[in-house]
């Protein structure tokens, strides 16, 4: 399985959208039988940065939900680029689950 990570943050005062934002699109993931589940979270600190994860049964399943994203959400509200501080740590892992 794959698991996405990405590491954000927000513009201060864009907080709360960006977090309505974020949790518009791992709605969208977690409606895909292809991924496993998603979350989101924001730091400990109470800041504007955000911790974004998902994991899908491969790299298909991923590319198939980041276009979906890119072509149902992203022309609707905008997209999330504007209320980010700078581009987002993005990685993709290899994950076993449980055995």
């Amino acid at each position: 399985m794959w698991m996405e990570t990405i590491v954000c943050s927000a513009k201060t005062g864009k907080e709360k959208r960006l977090r309505k934002l974020l949790n518009t699109r791992i709605a969208l993931r977690k409606r895909n039988k292809q991924c496993k589940d998603a979350w989101v979270c924001q730091s400990a600190d109470g800041s504007g940065t955000f911790l974004i994860q998902a994991i899908y049964v491969n790299e298909t399943a991923w590319r198939k939900v980041s276009d979906l994203i890119k072509e149902k959400l992203d022309p609707k509200d905008g997209g999330i680029e504007p209320f980010l501080i700078g581009p987002p740590l993005v990685g993709m892992f290899i994950f076993e689950g449980e055995k």
